[in-house]
């Protein structure tokens, strides 16, 4: 999977096709990504007594509502943004030499950039 935690990614299919966020969580053996602000899904929850709440004499509750929370999409459906040229671009791998030691680097595939996205 070249996606990772803390990408800038683009949606490429679904509701929110086309708007950006940082990867949250990358579930390499799903072949899921869960990305911030984006696929919400929502949660109609009650107000519930909270598991150890004997301090100051009462019981505290958590809130009830509606809550959001983004749910994964499928890697394939998103694409990594070049942090130089700020498109979405796919992703290749080169091997540097660093301290002696052969490195895989991911870089930008565009022809005009070439640029590497791990900074």
């Amino acid at each position: 999977m070249k996606v990772k935690k803390g990408d800038l990614v683009q949606m490429l299919s679904g509701k929110d096709r086309g708007k950006q966020g940082r990867v949250l969580d990358a579930r390499p053996k799903e072949g899921r990504v869960v990305v911030e602000n984006l696929n919400i899904s929502y949660k109609h929850q009650k107000p519930r007594p909270m598991r150890d709440s004997s301090r100051m004499g009462g019981t505290q509750m958590t809130p009830g509502g509606i809550l959001d929370k983004p749910s994964a999409v499928p890697v394939g459906n998103v694409m990594v943004v070049c942090p130089v040229c700020h498109t979405p671009t796919r992703v290749g791998y080169i091997t540097k030499e660093i301290r002696g030691k052969p490195v895989k680097v991911r870089v930008c595939k565009r022809e005009a950039c070439g640029q590497e996205i791990d900074i």
